[in-house]
């Protein structure tokens, strides 16, 4: 069960490239995050990334109407089709090109891909099972150009295809006699956007140079007439049989049916549609480098979104052309936009700044606002309690993320350089982090800012930091002067400057029981000072190479040191002797670079860890460096225990140990030859200074490499940081079966029946023996409240930390509060003496349910405020009528008693006047 651990989530980047789409429901919006897919829901405010991947960068994302299956194609035409509700590939195809776009029908039977200049209309998976769910029907040929972006009318009956050479084709969906294809054109530039108009031929077309067109079919959609087949002569068929036959078999089994437009009028004697330019608007620009990249359009409500290349994007109501609003959301270009069901809420998505946006465009507010680490991230650091992860970047920010929802929170950007590391103090409120900027800040998570900043006399590089248990001591060290800074963090003090190293210092790591600082550095030593006597070397640690990465086993007693020649060496931190070493060069295998002269065999620098850490229970050490795996090894055995592969997205440089022989010519590597900016699939890099409009811009592809990696407190997960993004691995949600003293006799059955018999114990022994987590959960809740105290006290101690972490992790996500709480309380009142002799092996443990514990004390807090507030509410609402209801029965006695008077006087003046008149 140890290393089961999967794929959990992709932190720290939202967006890269490709179309954003929205869920069926509106609810959620499906970003491509390199060669992952990101669905993020905006109503729970969580996101997921799906367990599938492509081989390369993702380009375009097509979803079903019914939000069931969605097909992913990649740079290089590969497709996936995926089952939205299963998160499972279904189906792998190939293109063999790389694809523009892709859009299914509204009817859901049939998808057009634009590749080339051609439009391929395949069946859509239905939900019968198919051994090729992709089956061509048509191939549209027209365009001269690259096809741009598609769109289909209402009824699934046409749909029309733009191009970057300045044209727009309607094609029939089926054979209709009056449209088979219908090219437009009147623009200047390359088409952006094309949008049929609800239930109707009507259509807008949008262009890169700021251009509408609005074009007037002269046919409705219910005037389109299917093509009578004639029935030909029998010669002319024997003819045709005789010399097509070939070429129709080849046609049908490529291309399906092959229809050719050609641009020109149509023929005189047949009445075909016909369209008109009804008007044409144009966008403001603003500079010569303002172009519109992305267009949408919501039919039912008649909203037009437009992006350009400056960061602004435009609302317009058409066809009058209304400007309804227009904003400044970023400084960079916007490369995606898309439009919910119901038309309230617009996504953009910035590829330069890595940003995804949804603003709800009628109350002029963000929905969602997420933005990643733009450069590499460079270390992570996660919570005491494992909610929180800490990340810092090469763009100076430091990101704080929840890993329950997998969003960013809080960004702090005081740095004006790299950030090179963070941390968490032992509160869990204060994050520190250093920078080659000269300064080590450190940040408060109750009001958001920067409370402390530390400097050193001379400016110094900051590379690694390190804050001790206790929260009161921060130090630094720096890569060019080869000393160590200590501060206080209650002052800001600069206490002492630690000298001896004779190197870089590489790397900090404090003792988690003791106040003993570990420095390795490049001078193949590894130094133990203590705090408390006069910050004095205690030990020195001579390695055999260059030391890279230090860190402490949970307990204290242990070292792990990483060093140049690609060995983990293990010492003890009490008599400073090594107590083993784990040769790991071979274990890497790095890829070979685009750019090497070398093999990747012979590379150094593919050798070496750069940084490790212990598993939370101190049994095993995480490994990781210039290379697209992660190791994890046994301490004890000193053996590889299992290999993660983190990525397998061909874009990234060094991913394959041989270089593609496919790229290769008499004058070297394709991949040397620089092809500039544009569209290409590398990350631009502008000339320092540079806001808009760099002529010189050109493109680097990133080289995969970890960073830095962390062991979450509870145990139950661990995360890297990558080129990729921050990756989570985890535990939790994966099928694992890992039976326990399983027996002949151990089995469901056996264990309803003890269930029966109410022999609650041994039911639950023999549960736990078989580990499945569906049965456990069914045993555990079967037991009675009144029961659980009597059930905790016979429980087998070996089975008491099982119980007690399973109840932990169903805490979390279960409703049923009281009673796992019951059994957490039984459990630690009733063995507390015997966990505490286990303290270290059970710390892992006891912080899940302290996570478990503050995740539904935060909720139910919200929610007893919430309702507080509300019963005050309530209760001032009823002393306010009571006092009205005490003024108005006053009033009332008060006219009761001046019409008794009243009647009184009236009864004698009426008395008076009839003695008058008698």
């Amino acid at each position: 069960m140890k290393f089961a651990y999967r794929f959990s989530n992709l932190l720290g980047a939202v967006y890269r490239q490709g179309n954003l789409s929205f869920s069926k429901d509106g609810n959620a919006v499906i970003s491509p995050v390199g060669n992952r897919i990101s669905v993020f829901d905006l109503k729970n405010n969580t996101s997921e990334t799906l367990p599938v991947s492509t081989s390369k960068n993702i380009t375009c994302v097509g979803v079903s109407p019914d939000g069931s299956v969605a097909i992913v194609v990649d740079e290089d035409g590969a497709a996936l089709l995926v089952s939205l509700v299963t998160r499972a590939v279904l189906h792998h195809f190939h293109f063999h090109k790389p694809v523009n776009s892709i859009r299914f029908s509204p009817d859901g039977r049939k998808f057009v891909v634009t590749k080339d200049n051609v439009a391929l209309m395949y069946h859509a998976p239905g939900k019968q099972r198919k051994f090729n769910a992709f089956v061509l029907d048509k191939s549209y040929y027209g365009p001269y150009d690259e096809t741009t972006c598609i769109d289909w009318t209402d009824d699934s009956k046409c749909f029309v295809v733009g191009s970057k050479d300045m044209s727009t084709w309607v094609f029939g969906a089926e054979r209709w006699a009056n449209l088979i294809y219908y090219s437009l054109g009147g623009h200047k530039d390359m088409i952006v956007g094309c949008f049929f108009e609800k239930d109707s031929l009507d259509l807008y077309t949008v262009s890169q140079d700021g251009t509408l067109c609005v074009w007037e079919s002269d046919t409705e959609l219910d005037g389109l007439v299917l093509k009578k087949s004639r029935d030909k002569p029998e010669l002319l068929k024997q003819r045709e049989e005789g010399e097509e036959e070939e070429e129709e078999e080849r046609l049908e089994g490529e291309e399906g049916e092959v229809i050719r437009g050609k641009a020109g009028p149509p023929k005189e004697n047949t009445k075909n549609v016909r369209y008109k330019q009804r008007s044409k608007h144009f966008f403001n620009k603003e500079g010569d480098f303002n172009n519109l990249t992305t267009a949408a359009y919501h039919k039912p409500t008649h909203i037009l979104v437009t992006g350009f290349a400056s960061g602004i994007f435009h609302l317009h109501e058409l066809p009058e052309f209304n400007l309804i609003h227009s904003l400044s959301i970023s400084d960079q270009r916007i490369a995606s936009v898309a439009i919910n069901s119901s038309g309230d809420w617009i996504g953009f998505g910035c590829s330069g700044m890595g940003q995804l946006l949804v603003w709800e465009w009628q109350s002029e507010s963000y929905v969602f606002k997420q933005q990643g680490h733009f450069n590499n991230m460079a270390s992570l650091a996660y919570s005491p309690d494992g909610q929180y992860v800490a990340t810092g970047g090469d763009d100076g920010k430091v990101k704080v993320w929840n890993t329950n929802s997998g969003l960013c929170f809080v960004t702090f950007t005081e740095h004006s350089s790299s950030v090179t590391n963070v941390t968490f103090t032992s509160s869990g409120f204060v994050i520190v982090s250093a920078s080659l900027d000269g300064t080590v800040r450190a940040f408060d998570l109750h009001r958001y800012r920067n409370f402390r900043t530390f400097t050193s006399p001379r400016p110094a590089q900051f590379s690694t930091l390190a804050v001790d248990s206790s929260g009161e001591l921060v130090c630094a060290g720096a890569q060019d002067s080869f000393e160590i800074f200590l501060w206080s963090m209650q002052t800001g003090r600069l206490l002492e400057v630690l000298g001896g190293h004779e190197g870089p210092v590489s790397c900090l790591c404090f003792s988690p029981v003791q106040s003993i600082l570990a420095s390795a550095s490049w001078d193949r030593t590894v130094r133990l000072w203590d705090m408390l006597d006069s910050w004095q070397v205690k030990e020195t640690l001579h390695l055999t190479s260059d030391g890279l990465s230090v860190t402490y086993r949970p307990d204290g007693q242990e070292l792990a040191v990483t060093s140049l020649n690609g060995e983990i060496s293990f010492w003890n931190s009490q008599n400073a002797t090594q107590t083993g070493s784990i040769a790991g060069r071979h274990d890497l295998e790095m890829g070979r670079k685009e750019t090497d002269k070398i093999t990747a065999k012979q590379s150094a620098k593919g050798k070496s860890f750069t940084c490790v850490c212990y598993s939370a229970d101190g049994e095993s050490v995480l490994a990781g460096g210039q290379s697209k795996f992660v190791c994890i090894y046994n301490v004890k055995e000193t053996m590889l225990m299992k290999k993660f592969e983190i990525s397998c997205n061909l874009s990234f440089d060094a991913m394959e140990e041989f270089l593609d022989r496919r790229k290769m010519t008499e004058f070297g590597s394709l991949a040397l030859v620089d092809e500039g900016a544009g569209d290409g699939d590398g990350v631009n890099i502008s000339l320092p200074g540079v806001r808009k409009g760099d002529m010189s811009s050109r493109h680097f592809k990133p080289e995969i490499k970890v960073t830095s990696l962390r062991f979450s407190p509870t145990g139950r997960s661990w995360a890297a940081t990558t080129t990729e993004g921050l990756l989570v691995y985890s535990l939790d949600g994966s099928i694992v079966f890992d039976p326990y003293d399983l027996d002949l006799d151990v089995t469901p059955a056996s264990i309803r029946k003890q269930l029966r018999l109410q022999e609650w114990t041994s039911a639950i022994v023999l549960a736990f023996r078989l580990n499945e987590k569906a049965l456990k959960l069914e045993v555990l809740e079967t037991v009675p409240h009144e029961q659980i105290a009597v059930v905790c006290s016979s429980l087998p101690d070996i089975y008491v930390e099982k119980l007690l972490g399973f109840v932990a992790s169903c805490l979390e996500k279960s409703g049923h509060l009281q009673f796992y709480m019951t059994w957490a309380q039984n459990l630690l009142m009733l063995h507390g003496q015997k966990l505490k002799n286990r303290s270290g092996a059970l710390l892992p443990t006891l912080q899940a349910l302290q996570k478990s514990i503050q995740i539904h004390f935060d909720n139910l807090s919200k929610l007893c405020d919430f309702n507080m507030y509300n019963i005050r509410y309530a209760e001032a609402l009823s002393k306010q009528r009571g006092v009205k209801r005490a003024a108005a029965s006053e009033e009332e006695e008060e006219e009761e008693v001046d019409d008794e008077g009243l009647s009184e006087g009236m009864s004698e003046a009426s008395f008076e006047e009839a003695e008058m008149i008698l």
